[in-house]
């Protein structure tokens, strides 16, 4: 078991604004519950609200899955969440050449960005692990 805070809480929360399209159940790493989260407006708002007293356990679900490192999984998310069109989350994690390509091709068509929703947290994980 890992002892690390590699999750934010507040970010967590922050994303929750935007749960009934699923951002913090993928920023806890359940991309199939982001996934029908996105396709149902998070259960039809229900799911969305339960999940306001969940998130404290998939924080720290979340902290234990994932290794801390010099990258930050909240920044990361919050570039994806945002800006993630333009790849600048990609930047921040030193993938130049596909940043450049999202940039130019607005996050790969879109398709990019989803494909970043479901797999981030191990993107950052494994450059974690290859710098730790």
């Amino acid at each position: 078991m890992r002892d690390n805070n590699t999750h934010l809480m507040p970010v967590g929360y922050a994303l929750w604004i935007f749960g009934f399209m699923g951002a913090h159940r993928f920023y806890y790493g359940r991309q199939i519950t982001g996934t029908i989260w996105f396709f149902t407006l998070g259960l039809l708002l229900i799911g969305w609200i339960i999940d306001l007293f969940l998130i404290p356990g998939m924080d720290r679900a979340a902290d234990r899955r994932y290794r801390a490192g010099p990258i930050n999984y909240s920044v990361a998310w919050i570039l994806l969440t945002f800006l993630g069109i333009f790849g600048i989350h990609r930047f921040y994690q030193g993938k130049w050449i596909t940043g450049i390509l999202y940039l130019v091709t607005g996050g790969v068509f879109l398709l990019g960005v989803l494909y970043d929703y479901w797999t981030l947290n191990e993107q950052i994980d494994a450059c974690n692990a290859a710098r730790s």
